[in-house]
């Protein structure tokens, strides 16, 4: 396996206008290092967020894509406005998210301000190398971003789900996933859980990654910190 355990820096956490509290101990940041190996070893073209909020998924796959020299575009989708899981959230994170891209990852980062759905004519069909789905957490909400992006993916892409295991509320993306995981994957439950789903067949440089994914998932869960 030739999976690399880097040893990351995240730039995103020096940046006076994003909380480090958020980055460094949100809902997301037990799943950065995995983020940014994943990105470094797969080299995808394309990658897609949909959902972002400060940034900190989205700045783990760019700053793995300036370290490594990487010719990938990562585009952020996000109406920036919060929904009823979030809560509303003023212009200021948008703003502040599009300083901090601007500055760090001029050539790398696009931000899309507006709906999942009014994002899909900006991508053609089978051009998206690794998608990361952490939208609206209901069933009926991420059963719709996937129905609906699933043709923007390429021939042996990536999906990533947040929240696989969070049970708040009316979040239902564990039930998608758990009808989803007949397919090949790997889950980590901690931070919420993160869901790596191959939908359209799996690379081969994959194959022994996923042959050892409980020594990756024990890996990174040990690095989990919260």
């Amino acid at each position: 396996m030739d999976w690399e355990f880097h040893d990351a820096v995240f730039i995103a956490d020096s940046a006076p206008e994003l909380p480090l509290e958020f980055m460094v101990n949100g809902a997301w940041s037990g799943h950065r290092r995995f983020a940014y190996d994943l990105v470094r070893f797969a080299k995808p073209r394309t990658i897609v967020e949909l959902g972002t909020l400060y940034g900190t998924s989205f700045f783990s796959f760019c700053q793995a894509v300036k370290d490594g020299g990487l010719s990938t575009r990562c585009y952020a989708v996000d109406t920036w406005k919060g929904d009823l899981h979030t809560g509303a959230y003023g212009e200021n994170i948008y703003l502040d998210v599009s300083v901090v891209t601007a500055r760090e990852f001029p050539q790398i980062g696009t931000l899309i301000r507006g709906s999942f759905d009014q994002a899909l004519d900006s991508f053609a069909d089978g051009s998206i190398d690794l998608l990361h789905i952490d939208g609206y957490h209901t069933y009926e909400a991420v059963l719709h971003d996937f129905q609906t992006w699933y043709p923007k993916i390429a021939p042996n892409g990536i999906i990533l789900f947040h929240d696989i295991v969070a049970r708040l509320a009316d979040f239902g993306v564990y039930k998608l996933w758990d009808a989803l995981s007949v397919l090949p994957h790997m889950s980590f439950p901690h931070s919420s859980g993160l869901g790596v789903l191959f939908p359209k067949g799996v690379p081969e440089s994959f194959l022994p990654v996923l042959q050892r994914k409980e020594e990756l998932i024990q890996h990174y869960a040990a690095r989990y910190m919260l």
